[in-house]
C-alpha cells in the first residue's frame, strides 16, 4: 500500500499543473501577438500535410475496396486513387509524400475522372531545384500506370491535367453486382463504436421547433454510420434535472396533494409548466418552497423522487412513446436516453470533477465538468464521438475538447471527437421561427400542419380518386414528414434556413416531394412492363447492361457514385451532399427516360410490344440507390403516390 497523503499530494500537483497549462492556453488565444507566425510554422505546416496524407492513406486502407466477387459496391474514385498513387510514386520517387488529386470530370467530353496531381508535383520539384514541367510529370505518371481493370484510356490536357476514361464493360459489371446484391457497404476490418449525442429535449417541456434540426440531423448521421457497419450508440441526453423541477414539484403538491397514492391526471404538461412558472415569478412564498423542493430532490427524499418520476414519465410519453403517437414515432426516429432511465440526472450520483477558469475583466467563467476522473479515459473501441447541437455551442465544445486532449482523456489520432453544429430555423420573415402570437412553435403542431398541407396537395392532384384510403394515408405521411426532414437536410447544416411549407411541398426542384414522386414513377415502369422482383432478379443475372447511348452511360456512372458520396459525408458530416446527389440522380434518370425507350407500346392499341430489359435494369438500379439514400435520410417512400 502506498502513502495516501503522498498519492493525494501528487494528484493535486498534477491537477494544478493542468490548470496552469489550460490557463496559459486561454491567455495565448486572447493575445494577438501570440498568433504571429513563428519560425517553426513552415515545418509544422509540412508535417501537418504529411499527417493528413497518412491519415487519408489509413482511411483508404480501412475502407478497402471490395475484392473481386465481393457483394459490396466499389468506390470507383478510391480505386482510381490507388492506381494513380502507385503511378505517382513510381514517377516521382524523390517526393516522400506526393499529392494525390483524383476527382470526377466536369465535362464528359474530356473524360469521366481527372487527375490533377502533376501541377502540385511540378511546384514541389521546382522548390527542390528540379526543372520539369507538369506535362512532363503527367507523361511520367501515365508511363507508370499499373495494369488495372477500370481505365479504358487516358490523355493529357492543358498544362498537365490527366483525363481518365472508364471502361464501359467494367461499369456494366458493377451495376450487375449492385442489382444482384443490393447496396452493400465495404466490410469494416474492425467494428468500431460511434457515439452520437443528439435531440436532447428537456423534461417537463414539450418538444418544439428548436429540437427539429438536432433530431433530424443526428438521426440521419446515426443511420449513415449504421449502414456502413459501425456500432452506433444513439444518446438522447435529456434535461431531467435542475431548478425547474422545484417549481414543478411544488405546484404538483398544491394541485394534486394525493399524488403519492394516486397518479395525477396531468393532461397538458406544457400548461402545467406555464402555471408553475407564473407562480414562481409572482409568488415569493411559492418560490422559496420551490427552492426547498430542489434541495429535497437532490437529497433523494422518497416523496420528492416520486413526484419527479411522475413528471418525467408524463414528459417522456410526449416524445418517446414506444408505440402510438409521439414526436419520435411519427418522425421514425429512435434514440436511447443516456444511462436509462436517467438523463442529465445521472450526474447527481457520479463524482464530478470541476475545474474553474476565470477570464480577465470578469467577462465569463468557464467550468469543465465531467464524470471521468483524471485517471480515466474513454472506453476502448470508441472510434468517434459526435455532439449534434447548435453552432452557438461551438466555443463551449472547442474548450471541452481541448481540455480533454490535454488531460489525455482521448487520443485524436485514434478517436474522432467532433461538434456537428447547425444553424437555427427561421420563419419566412427571416427571424427565429415563432407562432403569430410570438410563442415557440410546438414540434407536434408543426408535424400536424405538415400532414394537413400534404393531404391538401395530394387532393389537388386528385390522388384521392386513384389511391385507396390506406395508400392515401401512407402517401400523406411520407410526403409530410419526408418534406420536413429533407428541407432541413438539404441545406448546409452550418447555415440558418427558412422554414416554408410552400417550398418544401413543391414537386419541382430539389425537394422531397419531387424525389418521392420520381421514385414512385421509376418503380411504376416495372409494373407497366409486368415485371415483378423475381423477374428483374433473374434478368440481372443473365442480361448484360448495355451503356451505348450517352444517357445510359451518364446514368450508369451517376448510380455508381453513391459510395463516393457517402465516403465524403463520412469525412465532413454534411448530409446535404447526399440530398444533392439524389436530386442529380433523379434528374439524370429523367434525361435517360426521355431519350431511351424502356417499354415500347403499340401506338394504336397501347399494348406493350417490347421491353428493353437492360434499360429496365438501369431503372431498377436507380430505384435501389434512391431507396437506400432515402433510408439514410430517414425518409419513407411509398409504392404509389
Amino acid at each position: 500500500m502506498g502513502d495516501p497523503l503522498a498519492d493525494c499530494s501528487a494528484r493535486l500537483q498534477e491537477q494544478e499543473r493542468q490548470i496552469r497549462t489550460l490557463s496559459a492556453e486561454i491567455e495565448s488565444l486572447k493575445n494577438p501577438r501570440a498568433l504571429e507566425p513563428s519560425p517553426q510554422l513552415a515545418s509544422l505546416k509540412e508535417e501537418n500535410a504529411k499527417l493528413k496524407y497518412r491519415l487519408n492513406t489509413l482511411k483508404r486502407s480501412l475502407q478497402a475496396d471490395p475484392a473481386p466477387g465481393s457483394r459490396a459496391m466499389l468506390n470507383i474514385n478510391q480505386r482510381l486513387q490507388q492506381v494513380f498513387e502507385d503511378a505517382i510514386r513510381a514517377a516521382c520517387p524523390q517526393v516522400a509524400d506526393p499529392p494525390l488529386a483524383v476527382t470526377p470530370g466536369r465535362d464528359p467530353k474530356f473524360g469521366d475522372y481527372q487527375c490533377n496531381s502533376a501541377m502540385a508535383l511540378g511546384q514541389m520539384l521546382k522548390a527542390r531545384g528540379e526543372k520539369v514541367t507538369p506535362r512532363e510529370i503527367a507523361q511520367k505518371i501515365l508511363e507508370n500506370l499499373p495494369e488495372n481493370e477500370l481505365i479504358e484510356k487516358t490523355e493529357i490536357a492543358g498544362p498537365g491535367f490527366i483525363n481518365i476514361h472508364i471502361r464501359k464493360p467494367f461499369v456494366s459489371k458493377l451495376l450487375t453486382n449492385l442489382l444482384l446484391n443490393g447496396v452493400q457497404p465495404p466490410p469494416l476490418p474492425v467494428r468500431k463504436k460511434v457515439i452520437v449525442d443528439f435531440s436532447s429535449p428537456n423534461i417537463a417541456k414539450e418538444m418544439h421547433v428548436g429540437h427539429l434540426r438536432s433530431t433530424i440531423i443526428g438521426d440521419s448521421m446515426c443511420r449513415l454510420f449504421e449502414f456502413l457497419g459501425y456500432e452506433v450508440v444513439r444518446l438522447n441526453h435529456v434535461g431531467d434535472w435542475g431548478t425547474q423541477f422545484g417549481m414543478l414539484i411544488a405546484h404538483l403538491q398544491d394541485k394534486f396533494p394525493d399524488y403519492v397514492t394516486s397518479s395525477p391526471p396531468i393532461g397538458d404538461l406544457q400548461a402545467f409548466y406555464k402555471e408553475s412558472k407564473k407562480r414562481f415569478d409572482e409568488e415569493e412564498d411559492f418560490k422559496k418552497r420551490a427552492y426547498r423542493c430542489v434541495v429535497r430532490l437532490q437529497s433523494k427524499e422518497p416523496e420528492i423522487i416520486k413526484a419527479w418520476t411522475l413528471i418525467c414519465d408524463v414528459s417522456r410519453a410526449e416524445y418517446s412513446l414506444p408505440a402510438g403517437v409521439s414526436v419520435y414515432n411519427v418522425c421514425t426516429v429512435y434514440s436511447v436516453e443516456y444511462s436509462l432511465p436517467a438523463g442529465v440526472s445521472v450526474y447527481n450520483v457520479c463524482t464530478v470533477y470541476s475545474v474553474e477558469y476565470s477570464l480577465p475583466a470578469g467577462v465569463s467563467v468557464y467550468n469543465v465538468c465531467t464524470v471521468y476522473s483524471a485517471e480515466h479515459s474513454l472506453p476502448s473501441g470508441v472510434m468517434c464521438i459526435m455532439c449534434v447541437l447548435c453552432t452557438l455551442q461551438s466555443t463551449h465544445f472547442q474548450l471541452v475538447f481541448a481540455a480533454a486532449r490535454m488531460l489525455g482523456w482521448y487520443d485524436p489520432l485514434t478517436t474522432r471527437v467532433e461538434h456537428a453544429g447547425f444553424g437555427v430555423v427561421l420563419g419566412e420573415d427571416k427571424k427565429k421561427f415563432k407562432t403569430r402570437s410570438g410563442d415557440t412553435v410546438r414540434l407536434m403542431d408543426l408535424l400536424d400542419e405538415g400532414l394537413k398541407r400534404s393531404m391538401d396537395k395530394l387532393k389537388d392532384k386528385e390522388r384521392d380518386k386513384v389511391l385507396t384510403p390506406e395508400e392515401l394515408t401512407q402517401a400523406q405521411r411520407s410526403v409530410a414528414y419526408g418534406c420536413i426532414k429533407y428541407a432541413d437536410l438539404s441545406h448546409n447544416r452550418i447555415n440558418d434556413y427558412v422554414f416554408s411549407f410552400d417550398k418544401m411541398l413543391d414537386d419541382r426542384g430539389n425537394t422531397a416531394a419531387y424525389l418521392l414522386y420520381a421514385l414512385t414513377r421509376i418503380r411504376s415502369i416495372s409494373r407497366l412492363a409486368s415485371l415483378d422482383g423475381g423477374a428483374l432478379a433473374a434478368a440481372a443475372a443473365s442480361t448484360p447492361i448495355l451503356l451505348d447511348h450517352d444517357k445510359e452511360w451518364k446514368l450508369g456512372k451517376c448510380i455508381l457514385r453513391f459510395p463516393e458520396v457517402l465516403n465524403k459525408i463520412l469525412e465532413d458530416l454534411f448530409l446535404h451532399g447526399l440530398c444533392d446527389y439524389l436530386y442529380e440522380l433523379a434528374t439524370t434518370f429523367t434525361e435517360f427516360y426521355d431519350s431511351c425507350y424502356c417499354v415500347e407500346k403499340d401506338r394504336q392499341t397501347g399494348e406493350v410490344v417490347k421491353v428493353n430489359m437492360w434499360r429496365m435494369l438501369l431503372c431498377e438500379a436507380t430505384a435501389t440507390v434512391m431507396a437506400k439514400g432515402f433510408d439514410i435520410l430517414g425518409i419513407t417512400p411509398v409504392s404509389r403516390m
